[in-house]
């Protein structure tokens, strides 16, 4: 019996996902920023030289979160938009994602109203070292706490919904925003619909593979929103 592990070619639905990405990042506008046509640049090369060396697919047990019932409809309204590719392709492996918080402790109101899943990196299917790529997915009327990753540069595109990072502006399905290392942000949804975010981090392999995930004290964030 062959046991040769699945790779990248073998699992055409993860190949047009990660095409998705590369499409989104190598032809969405950077609006005029040298720091956001940078950070483009360097996850689509990235992600190029992995596709490249057709990695191994090692799929974890699929897991589901509170937040996950909202899905569908996160995915529906992703159709619907301006990154409907990318909306049906990550619809045709949902039943094998694997769901997560990233945290050690997590507010009970948050454990009902956010989840992420990893699609290449560490903790992927897709296994590199070198990036991840994933999908965050927030219930409606959420407040995400203020937090920040350490040596890790991440941008995040809107897949459906509506949602505001620092109370600063509203972002819609298509838009990128940059959060560059130890950047604070707070992210709040809107009322009515989910908001699905596909996400990048580019940073050090050590990092990435272990970000050590931590929501911001109450007091630092408020010091850091001015209040």
């Amino acid at each position: 019996m062959d046991e040769t592990p699945p790779r990248l070619f073998d699992r055409p639905d993860w190949l047009y996902l990660l095409r998705e990405f590369d499409t989104l990042y190598r032809h969405g506008s950077a609006g005029g920023s040298r720091l956001i046509r940078s950070h483009r640049k360097r996850v689509r090369d990235t992600l190029s030289q992995i596709m490249d060396a057709n990695p191994e697919i090692s799929l974890r047990p699929p897991e589901a979160k509170p937040v996950t019932a909202h899905l569908p409809r996160a995915l529906d309204l992703g159709e619907r938009g301006s990154v409907g590719g990318m909306a049906r392709a990550l619809s045709r492996v949902t039943p094998l994602l694997t769901w997560e918080y990233g945290y050690e402790r997590v507010p009970k109101s948050l454990a009902r109203k956010y989840a992420y899943c990893e699609v290449l990196g560490p903790r992927g299917p897709v296994r590199s070292e070198r990036l991840v790529l994933g999908y965050v997915l927030f219930a409606p009327k959420t407040t995400y706490p203020q937090h920040s990753h350490k040596e890790i540069e991440e941008s995040y595109i809107s897949v459906s919904g509506a949602w505001s990072e620092n109370d600063t502006a509203v972002h819609a399905p298509g838009s990128l925003i940059l959060n560059r290392a130890e950047h604070e942000h707070r992210i709040t949804t809107a009322d009515l619909d989910p908001c699905l975010l596909a996400y990048a981090w580019v940073g050090p392999e050590g990092r990435l593979s272990a970000p050590g995930m931590k929501l911001s004290s109450t007091r630092r964030a408020r010091m850091n929103q001015g209040i």
